[in-house]
């Protein structure tokens, strides 16, 4: 895809995001929004992920380790026909295979997540198979700002770099807010560059609010280079609804009729734009 659709699909999504999480009356929106850029751009634009063979045993494979921001793989899910609509809007009802964290019960979900900090680990796991057994496939592996303050991410770390795995590539989705505050009141981790060099891995800032930036990041890595890699991605959290951006309460938050209404005003406006 190019850049300009792949913008339109984003926003497609991100209207969609929203009116999941409104019905559903649940959601962690405020990370959904700022991750929804990368999760886009990963499953239309980067990732070998055939929809019709989800257990191709050379697919590359995706860990949602921010598991509380799972609308925005639902959403993603959706957009590339591996889940549908109808299972979609179950979301939030009794009896959906849907939850509020990702399960291997959904289409192409890999495995559970949820308990940050352990994403990372099995994205390891994963890449280590590969190499294992001469398999051609990537690892991705999608993390939040707030989870860095999780001892087992360095200790994954430290194994990416001991076993090469420059087929593993790891994302923080730095919004810099979380729950209870910003990141550096509750658990600094800056410097992030400087600690992940350290660490061994090649190192890469990614505008994530920006589509064309994030295509040429992802095109940047050197997968032949012994090292694991790591994106830190810059990101707004609420992205895209002008009253959600950069507001704490929106780490976790369902709009009202009249919030909703302006969101998806906002969104469609963009999305006719994009579509002239």
């Amino acid at each position: 895809m190019q850049t300009k659709e792949l913008q339109l699909k984003t926003e497609i999504n991100r209207k969609r995001l929203v009116e999941v999480i409104f019905k559903a009356k649940a959601g962690h929106i405020g990370g959904d929004l700022s991750c929804l850029n990368v999760l886009t751009v990963l499953y239309n634009g980067i990732m070998r992920i055939d929809s019709s063979n989800l257990k191709d045993a050379n697919r590359d494979r995706f860990v949602m380790s921010k598991g509380h921001c799972v609308e925005a793989l639902y959403v993603t899910l959706e957009s590339k026909g591996i889940i549908s609509s109808e299972t979609l809007d179950t979301l939030g009802q009794y009896g959906s295979i849907l939850s509020g964290h990702p399960t291997i019960e959904v289409p192409g979900i890999e495995v559970n997540t949820g308990a940050l900090g352990h994403g990372l680990s099995i994205g390891v796991g994963m890449a280590l198979a590969a190499k294992m057994n001469h398999q051609s496939y990537k690892t991705y592996v999608l993390m939040g700002d707030g989870e860095q303050g999780e001892g087992s991410i360095y200790e994954a770390a430290m194994a990416a770099n001991q076993y090469k795995l420059d087929n593993l590539v790891a994302i923080i989705d730095r919004n810099r807010l979380q729950i209870s505050g910003t990141t550096e009141e509750v658990m600094a981790i800056e410097d992030i560059y400087q600690r992940w060099t350290a660490l061994g891995w090649d190192v890469i800032h990614m505008n994530g609010d920006n589509i064309e930036d994030i295509v040429n990041c992802f095109s940047e890595i050197d997968f032949e280079s012994k090292r694991p890699h790591l994106l830190i991605s810059h990101t707004t959290k609420g992205k895209g609804v002008s009253y959600m951006e950069n507001v704490t309460k929106w780490h976790h938050g369902v709009p009202n009729q009249e919030e909703f209404d302006f969101a998806i005003k906002e969104i469609s406006e963009r999305i006719a734009t994009l579509e002239k």
